[in-house]
């Protein structure tokens, strides 16, 4: 039995049809993903679903308890953005609901926090929807996902992952249908310019034929008869033509390559030194003295819990604070969440030009990629959603007379879309990615180096996402290791102990450590 049917949903945003739902339903243990561009309707269809916003058209029958876990958390409040949302899921799983109902839980969370949620909704024994960016999160939970798509759901079956292949199959598989129709779109035309050519030549008399003879033959009718034949197959060829069912081209993605400043004396060579950089904000030390370097064309992610520094670093980069050189070969463009960089009066197209010298073809294949396609690039930025905003400054930025990007958090606010088509830009882009990312996809798809602060310190890893938790996964494991093997030579120091003169101090001693070794163990 279905926990949630859904029937016949239409609804309008002004004039525009959002979405237009024949069927939905959701039953026991369902683990959904809700994904689809900015603006497609997920947090509505949430709403909808949930019974806190009545459908202009359609119905929803809600057979068990739900309960909504809203995007947008409350901000009178001195905690943090993880002990918020914490504080929202634990109180929204108090109420035990059978369909949890979470739009983008892991905004603004660090890794740890975007773990917690992780494991505490892996344990959840009900069914929910999720809206989330994070594709490494919905790998992690879903087993379904729901597309929405120009005002329409589509079921794949999977987490994410399972879903991008299904999605690039279909990709291949029209593709292959257009090759198809292309190749029997030109068998038929060439049949037809063969078929007009021997009408035409059928009006023609014999070359060795004299026109006395062709009279006495009856030569004439004989090619008018076979121009009449010729010209009725041509006009079934036109026919077959006319009727054959078109197939759109698929839309390639085309390669980029850009023209950086001075792309030969930055590559590969040392062109950010830090000596001895301590973080300290009033009378907080964020970590103590560090010295790393970066080099041309590395892709460097800076990672680390909500407070840790990350910014303080990036900034003290930009601004080239003590301890802080720069190569003169390096060329900085700096994205944060402070969009000021977008003049609201100006186009897109205008803004991304003003700043670069790449051309505008090229202009429009970076801004196609990023979802501004034919006449949405003049469109004033005063007039985009917020996700579009922040494409618009990341196009900007990207597109640039520089050879580095510095990237905080670039990927808030942006659909699962636009995170791929970022994520894609970046692994392309041939100068430095120095960014700041709790998308944990995003880094281990395109960082080739990790810088982590933690604790009070900064560590430099050399290698990708994965191998850094494969290393710290080993070391938590010998760590572990190390303090099992000194507990258990403590607990065979008490049994011994026990056995020639018990005491029940030493038998709490002894229950203390067997705890500490079961706590260890799990």
């Amino acid at each position: 039995m279905a926990l949630l049917e859904a029937a016949n949903i239409k609804h309008y945003i002004k004039d525009r049809l959002l979405f237009d739902i024949d069927q939905l339903e959701i039953h026991k243990n369902d683990r959904i993903g809700l994904v689809g561009r900015n603006g497609s309707g997920k947090t509505t269809l949430l709403n909808i679903l949930s019974g806190k916003l009545k459908p202009e058209q359609g119905i929803v029958i809600q057979h068990v308890t739900n309960e909504l876990l809203p995007q947008l958390k409350r901000t009178d409040t001195t905690k943090s953005g993880g002990e918020v949302t914490q504080e929202y899921i634990n109180e929204a799983l108090i109420k035990n609901p059978e369909i949890l109902f979470a739009d983008e839980p892991t905004t603004n969370l660090d890794t740890e926090h975007i773990e917690w949620v992780e494991k505490k909704l892996a344990e959840w024994q009900g069914a929910f929807v999720i809206v989330s960016h994070d594709r490494a999160f919905l790998d992690a939970l879903c087993t379904t996902i729901w597309e929405i798509n120009e005002g329409k759901i589509k079921e794949y079956k999977g987490n994410y992952s399972d879903y991008a292949e299904q999605k690039e199959l279909e990709h291949r598989q029209k593709q292959l249908a257009y090759e198809k129709y292309e190749q029997k779109k030109r068998q038929l035309e060439d049949a037809l310019k063969t078929k007009e050519r021997k009408a035409e030549k059928a009006t023609k008399a014999p070359k060795k034929v004299s026109k006395s003879e062709a009279k006495i033959t009856g030569a004439k009718p004989y090619f008018a008869k076979k121009q009449k034949k010729l010209q009725k197959t041509a006009k079934a060829i036109e026919t077959r033509l006319e009727k054959l069912e078109k197939v759109e081209k698929v839309k390639e993605t085309p390669p980029l390559k850009m023209n950086l400043p001075n792309e030969d004396t930055f590559k590969d060579r040392i062109i950010l030194r830090a000596e001895n950089v301590t973080g300290i904000i009033g009378n907080r030390v964020l970590w103590n003295k560090t010295s790393f370097h970066i080099r041309g064309g590395e892709k460097l992610a800076i990672i680390g819990p909500n407070g840790s520094g990350k910014t303080t670093l990036v900034k003290k980069m930009i601004n080239q604070e003590e301890g802080i050189t720069i190569s003169p070969s390096m060329k900085m463009g700096y994205f944060s969440q402070n969009l000021n960089i977008l003049d609201v009066e100006k186009s897109i197209l205008e803004n991304v030009s003003s700043t670069s010298k790449q051309d505008e073809t090229f202009i429009r294949t970076v801004l196609a990629r990023l979802q501004f396609f034919r006449d949405d690039v003049y469109k004033a930025v005063g007039v985009l959603s917020g996700g579009e905003r922040v494409k618009a400054a990341l196009a900007k930025i990207f597109l640039s007379d520089v050879n580095t990007l510095i990237l905080d958090e670039p990927t808030n606010f942006l659909d699962i879309e636009a995170v791929g088509a970022l994520e894609s830009l970046l692994k392309e882009y041939e100068g430095t990615v120095i960014f700041v990312s709790h998308d944990r996809r995003l880094i281990e798809n395109v960082a080739t180096r990790i810088l982590a602060i933690q604790n009070g310190k900064i560590d430099l890893f050399e290698g990708t996402f994965k191998q850094y938790n494969e290393d710290k996964r080993k070391k938590t494991k010998d760590i572990h290791e190390d303090q099992l093997l000194v507990l258990e030579t403590k607990i065979t120091e008490v049994l011994s102990r026990l056995s020639i003169e018990p005491s029940d101090e030493l038998e709490r001693e002894f229950q203390r450590l067997l705890m500490e070794k079961k706590k260890l163990e799990r």
